[in-house]
């Protein structure tokens, strides 16, 4: 083999190496510290039912037993846990400033988040790898969240209550 063909696959073989060690770097780096995310919210089409003036002319016992009040933890390590939903939105995932860390390997650094909009809690998976369910669905894009209905984060189990 001539000195300028091994001196090509050496480098080569080099190159490829060094892309290797980044990606590796770039992942842990992601794990560790979270990616940076666009907040989708914004821009969520939040289906007409929730604002129709239909619905919020509905009986008053209605509209008090729709309003989530707190988050309970079903099903985890931190199953009987209650969250009051006291400000406009609530984070969720491994970080150490989330409101609810769930201290899981399935569960993203910056997981999920619960905003409240319109009178409604919708739940946003944050780009999360393993995904937030919603009654056994993926979530995708923004979803309202009903009273007792499950949301999975990582091997945790979460409802909202009034």
């Amino acid at each position: 083999m001539s000195e300028l063909a091994l001196f090509l696959v050496r480098t080569g073989f080099l190159v490829l190496l060094w892309i290797f060690i980044f990606s590796i770097i770039s992942v842990i780096r992601a794990d560790l510290f979270g990616q940076k995310v666009v907040s989708r919210v914004a821009q969520a089409n939040v289906p007409a039912v929730f604002s129709s003036p239909a619905v919020a002319g509905s009986a008053p016992t209605q509209q008090a037993e729709l309003k989530a009040t707190k988050l309970v933890v079903t099903a985890g390590d931190k199953v009987g846990t209650e969250i009051a939903l006291s400000g406009r939105q609530l984070t969720i995932g491994r970080a150490g400033d989330s409101d609810l860390i769930v201290d899981d390997e399935y569960a993203s650094t910056h997981h999920a988040k619960l905003v409240f909009i319109n009178g409604d809690w919708l739940i946003q998976d944050l780009d999360s790898t393993n995904g937030t369910f919603l009654d056994g669905q993926k979530v995708s894009t923004p979803v309202a969240v009903a009273n007792n209905t499950q949301v999975r984060v990582g091997q945790t189990t979460f409802e909202l209550r009034a």
